[in-house]
């Protein structure tokens, strides 16, 4: 058989979400790279995020394309480009969102139709993929943005209910079955898990398009949380590769800078500004893409940042619209004068909007990384080896948090305990000077910031040594892609030993006559 007729394809579905984008497409490339037919898709807007990667990758030789689809804005009631739930301003337009990426239901599955690949590789939040993909007798793998860790925690609570005995929200309780002692709050879990919400049934067709899928992938690594890999597997019966640090396959500085979305920042300029500091002299500031802070939570923020006595690198995203009179609505990005002191000083610089994350933080300068807990940061700040100070505000990233303090010991908490997908004027604030402090610990140069500094250094060599030849992501890919091959043989010999089950019984039956 020849490497053409070999050759296998897999198409990947990724979530109009930057967390959930980013580590699919480098997955994506992943594939490409080891000789797999790799097809994206996307809508026109989210693909201009990682077109040019993926171009490159193409006149490299590697076999991958996008497949573009039209984003109903008009019918979600969505200006036009608002295809991605890093351009939504407010509550009303994230749900607008939800429903226009739900209307694509019926485009998508006619691409796959069409296209009858090998293997649907899909983010978990399109559970009707894994219906799509039984009808074309194709595997359906799912993917995880998250930690095993993270799915642990979540069917333990899920199967165990342990804050159903605890009355108040800022009492602690210990999740059960663990490997590791590990504590939250009621205050702390996801609103769906304490009460039936809007999205129940969404997440309940999730947990059972997991158990149907052909397995899991994730971006993690098995040296990370080994106890956890082996836990979610046994616990779950649910097959799992883990092929992570995903971000680790963007080796140049152009993948570096393009990964994500256009930034406003000059590359060059950020990077001299950098060269001007002391090594780990730097903090690196970023909450992420979708998180809302309210205008006086900024100016906290802004004036410990200025007052913590180390130079910064602040990404300031969105924040929740402020109102100046009923006609006049404007965004409010900053505490006023404080971009020019800053530019006085020297002591920091701003980016406004979307920042070369991976960039920035493996420059010598960066020691610390104050972070919202989005599993893609905690592994970019991982493999640039430095502690995080944690600061997790909804989704999955209290648990995420709770990896890094508690069991991996590499940040320190800010103290936010309250789990809140978008915030207003009843947000509790962190107060500066709680900020000050958390910051100082981990920047400064006392034993216990030491000690993660040392940490965080050797999980960075242990996520090295994953992805390279022979390591255990690079051996979980191998697996993936012969897994998907080994399926695809299979279903092509049930089709061939039928097919000639059918011959035989419309042969016409000879006629026999006596000697």
């Amino acid at each position: 058989m020849s490497l053409r007729e070999e050759q296998i394809h897999v198409m990947f579905l990724p979530y109009m979400a930057p967390g959930h984008m980013m580590p699919m497409v480098d997955m994506a490339r992943l594939f490409a790279a080891n000789g797999v037919r790799v097809t994206i898709v996307t809508t026109k807007m989210n693909a201009i995020r990682f077109k040019n990667s993926i171009d490159k990758d193409f006149r490299s030789g590697r076999n991958i394309s996008l497949e573009i689809l039209s984003f109903p804005s008009l019918q979600a009631g969505l200006p036009q480009g608002c295809e991605n739930l890093s351009s939504t301003t407010t509550p009303e337009m994230t749900i607008k969102l939800f429903h226009g990426i739900g209307l694509l239901e019926p485009q998508i599955k006619i691409v796959f139709q069409q296209h009858r690949p090998d293997c649907i590789i899909s983010d978990y939040l399109f559970p009707w993929t894994v219906d799509v993909a039984a009808e074309l007798g194709i595997p359906r793998i799912a993917f995880s943005g998250s930690s095993f860790f993270n799915l642990c925690v979540a069917n333990s609570i899920e199967c165990n209910r342990p804050h159903d005995l605890i009355k108040s929200e800022t009492e602690s309780f210990i999740v059960p079955g663990l490997p590791d002692q590990v504590k939250l709050t009621k205050s702390q879990l996801p609103d769906i898990v304490k009460s039936k919400t809007e999205f129940s049934d969404l997440f309940d067709k999730l947990k059972e398009a997991e158990r149907k899928s052909f397995g899991v992938l994730m971006n993690s690594f098995y040296e990370l949380e080994p106890a956890y890999a082996d836990h979610f597997t046994k616990v779950t019966g649910i097959k799992a590769w883990h092929l992570g640090p995903v971000s680790l396959f963007n080796r140049d500085d152009d993948d570096k800078v393009q990964r994500g979305d256009n930034t406003n920042v000059c590359e060059r300029s950020c990077l001299n500004w950098l060269d001007s500091k002391k090594p780990n002299s730097v903090l690196y500031a970023c909450f992420g893409s979708l998180t809302r802070f309210t205008k006086d939570q900024t100016v906290e923020i802004a004036n410990a940042l200025e007052n913590s006595g180390f130079p910064f690198a602040w990404v300031v995203g969105k924040i929740v619209k402020c109102k100046n009179n009923e006609e006049d609505e404007e965004e409010c990005w900053l505490p006023g004068g404080f971009e020019d002191r800053l530019k006085e000083s020297g002591k920091g610089i701003v980016i406004k909007g979307w920042a070369p994350q991976v960039l920035i933080l493996e420059h010598a300068s960066i020691g610390g990384f104050l972070t919202h807990c989005g599993w893609n940061s905690i592994l970019e700040g991982l493999c640039a080896g430095v502690p995080l100070v944690t600061w997790p505000i909804f989704a999955e990233q209290f648990y995420n948090e709770k990896l890094v303090t508690q069991v991996l010991k590499f940040g320190v908490p800010i103290g936010n305990e309250i789990w809140k997908v978008w915030a207003n004027e009843e947000s509790p604030l962190i107060r500066r000077n709680n900020i000050e402090r958390v910051v100082r610990l981990v920047m400064g140069d006392g034993d216990k910031a030491m000690q993660m500094r040392k940490r965080a250094r050797q999980l960075q060599e242990r996520a090295k040594i994953a992805v390279e030849e022979g390591g255990s992501s690079y051996n979980n890919l191998k697996s993936v892609i012969e897994d998907i091959r080994v399926y695809k043989r299979a279903t092509e010999k049930v089709k061939e030993i039928e097919g000639n089950h059918l011959i035989e019984l419309e042969k016409p039956q000879q006629e026999v006559t006596a000697p």
